[in-house]
């Protein structure tokens, strides 16, 4: 881990937070260039957009790749506050991120160390380096408060 990772990580949990005011899951991401430059930022917005495919971490990519003028991000780290899921982590590949820092793990769809690992599979074309537990318990914490709140809404309605 770099002492730079905390610092995009906070900024990750700003987006994440953005998208819980705005009623979605609370997941930041971005993507910084090898210069250290954020050239891709995006948050959570499947509920907003009504699109499944909205994840944080593609929003970010998307941005990314415009803002590079190319698909091809090698050399760009994504920081993200959750672990990538089996879409995103075969979007960090087909993109050919670098480096992947998230917060936390994800135990129900994980798709990089925690249920498999899509992200580092010597059977694909490209692997990226992972590093784990950046700002783990804001990021955790974020989400779990987030859903608290949301079955405590429901409870209210029934």
């Amino acid at each position: 881990m770099y002492e730079s990772d905390e610092y995009y990580m906070d900024r990750a949990l700003a987006l994440a937070r953005l998208a819980a005011d705005e009623g979605d899951i609370p997941v930041g991401a971005l993507v910084a260039d090898e210069d250290g430059r954020v050239i891709g930022e995006g948050r959570n917005r499947r509920r907003l957009e009504h699109d499944p495919t909205a994840h944080a971490e593609v929003v970010a990519l998307r941005e990314a790749a415009r803002s590079r003028g190319a698909w091809n991000l090698s050399g760009c780290t994504l920081y993200v506050t959750l672990e990538p899921c089996p879409m995103c982590a075969g979007a960090l590949v087909q993109a050919r991120v670098s480096r992947l820092v998230y917060g936390c793990t994800d135990a129900k769809a994980g798709a990089c160390g925690t249920l498999m690992n899509i992200a580092a599979d010597s059977r694909l074309f490209h692997r990226l380096r992972i590093v784990s537990g950046v700002r783990e318990v804001e990021c955790r914490t974020l989400l779990q408060d987030f859903f608290l709140a949301c079955r405590r809404r429901q409870k209210e309605k029934s």
